[in-house]
């Protein structure tokens, strides 16, 4: 069996008997530990950058479960941001402030850009899964250009 295979059925058993969703069960909430992480920037495909860095993350998030502590993994998308919003531009064929607001428009900019989030996350959802990397990929918070207020505004709801 190929190092591929293996891991590939070492992610099925994961997933076939929830063992990410069991970790966080048997926790109690007395140790509760909320994380946040990303938001990655959907603005392209991971790369071996991406996997260097979720992996030394995930060893946090683990090691602290190990220790007791029911931790959480959000994840965030950055919806827009310069990364997605030059490459929409490049899809769109304009370039800069003013063909956005003379040839597209701001609102079906920003919504081809919530698209093209939506297009690259998937590719997201499949690398950290491929990584072994344990992350609640099914309520995923998209971070729509509210800034870094909006984003601790985010966080701060949760305990409010």
């Amino acid at each position: 069996m190929s190092q591929k295979e293996l891991l590939e059925r070492i992610n099925e058993y994961w997933k076939e008997h929830h063992i990410f969703q069991k970790s966080l069960d048997q926790r109690s909430d007395l140790f509760y530990s909320s994380t946040y992480d990303g938001p990655p920037f959907a603005s392209g495909t991971p790369h071996f950058g991406h996997g260097l860095t979720s992996t030394m993350k995930d060893s946090i998030l683990r090691y602290k479960t190990m220790k007791g502590y029911k931790v959480n993994r959000d994840r965030g998308w950055d919806c827009h941001g310069l990364p997605v919003e030059k490459a929409v531009e490049k899809d769109l064929g304009i370039d800069g402030k003013k063909d956005i607001e003379e040839k597209v428009g701001i609102k079906a900019f920003t919504d081809a850009c919530r698209s093209y989030v939506s297009s690259t996350s998937d590719e997201w959802k499949i690398f950290v899964d491929s990584i072994g990397r344990w992350a609640d990929m099914g309520s995923c918070l998209l971070y729509n250009g509210c800034g870094i207020y909006g984003i601790c505004v985010l966080g701060f709801q949760k305990y409010v």
